[in-house]
């Protein structure tokens, strides 16, 4: 008798945690979490890739200084660190109205 709830006991044991194995990957293989994977992945990979914009800057004025010690030239750096923004050549734009109607 004791032998018969044993494997009972085991049998349903492996059932439940059969099934809590299955129900978790469906959960991981959801649509929802699969796009919630997908951003957080993406994230990551913007917070890395800003972090190396950071350090070529960072290593851009080391060496532009470096540079600039070796041929004697002076300059003042930017407080911020970084170069004036260009600005692109005056575009005139028009104003078009989005109004799919107004085009007849």
């Amino acid at each position: 008798m004791f032998r018969r709830t044993f494997w009972f006991a085991t049998g349903a044991a492996a059932g439940v945690w059969a099934t809590t194995k299955v129900n978790r990957k469906i959960k991981q293989l959801s649509p929802e979490s699969l796009a919630a994977q997908a951003a957080n992945k993406a994230v990551d990979a913007g917070h890395r890739l800003k972090d190396f914009a950071v350090d070529v800057r960072a290593g851009m004025v080391q060496r532009e200084s470096e540079l600039g010690e070796a041929l004697g030239i002076q300059t003042a750096p930017d407080p911020a660190g970084l170069p004036a923004r260009r600005r692109p050549a005056a575009i005139e734009y028009t104003k078009h109205s989005h109004n799919r109607n107004e085009d007849h």
